[in-house]
């Protein structure tokens, strides 16, 4: 009920504002947490390995930038939110509504690292539009998180700094991770990134809890929730990137499968 009062309060520009604008969405270096969370997820999709019919973002707040490497190996995406407010700031980005959120450095900088086109590759932007087909409300602590059993269900799940910043504590947080692997079908694919060491965010007026999470946290989350991890990376946040707009350590990406 204190999450759901918080979320009430959730600004989705301050939030964009606080993340995915310089100096965290710096992209003169590799070394600068927005360029390591894009290249963690062009490799993995890289691989082919993780493709399929229908791919489902739990929790995918107001960014699109965590599809972009996505988008080129599914039919559609399921994009999803708890909040109204996200669900519409999604809706004028696939929309193509002037004043959505400007995306084009994050999409020139996945053409560079995937080698398709650089400064520019309008392809990408447009399949993504073309394939975001779904923008679902989801409440990932219950059982059915979309009310309802997805039929078929997923061939991959994607989740960014959600399950980490909705759960109470870390009980929570592996039976949202199970909750979400309902979503997904045997044997697919689950790729997620978190914070590391966060106890809290901001977003406008809002104030977030998160649990704390370290690795090992996050190794027996997935275990415990049915999944066998594929690989594990870490990113330590800089001092220049320690705005004061959370606390975070770092960033954990995740690779598993169901």
């Amino acid at each position: 009920a204190a999450l759901r009062e918080g979320y009430e309060h959730f600004d989705p520009r301050a939030y964009l504002r606080n993340n995915y604008l310089p100096p965290r969405a710096d992209f003169s270096s590799e070394e600068f947490v927005v360029p390591w969370k894009l290249r963690c997820l062009a490799e993995t999709f890289a691989s082919g390995e993780i493709r399929g019919r229908t791919l489902i973002d739990v929790g995918s707040g107001p960014t699109i930038y965590q599809l972009l490497s996505a988008c080129d190996h599914f039919e559609e995406i399921v994009a999803t939110d708890y909040l109204a407010v996200n669900r519409e700031e999604l809706s004028r980005w696939a929309r193509g509504e002037p004043g959505a959120f400007d995306w084009s450095p994050f999409i020139q900088h996945v053409c560079k690292i995937e080698g398709r086109g650089y400064p520019w590759n309008p392809d990408k932007e447009r399949r993504l539009r073309q394939r975001l087909r779904r923008i679902l409300p989801i409440d990932v602590h219950r059982p059915e998180p979309l009310g309802a059993p997805l039929r078929p269900r997923a061939d991959a799940l994607l989740s960014a700094f959600c399950l980490e910043a909705v759960s109470p504590d870390r009980a929570a947080f592996v039976r949202a991770l199970a909750h979400v692997g309902n979503l997904l079908r045997p044997g697919g694919h689950a790729v997620l990134l978190g914070a590391l060491g966060e106890s809290f965010y901001l977003a406008g007026p809002a104030r977030l809890p998160v649990v704390p999470l370290q690795e090992s946290d996050v190794r027996e989350a997935l275990a415990a929730a049915g999944f066998a991890l594929r690989e594990l990376r870490s990113y330590a946040m800089p001092p220049a990137l320690r705005t004061g707009v959370d606390d975070v350590d770092g960033v954990f990406f995740a690779h598993a499968q169901k």
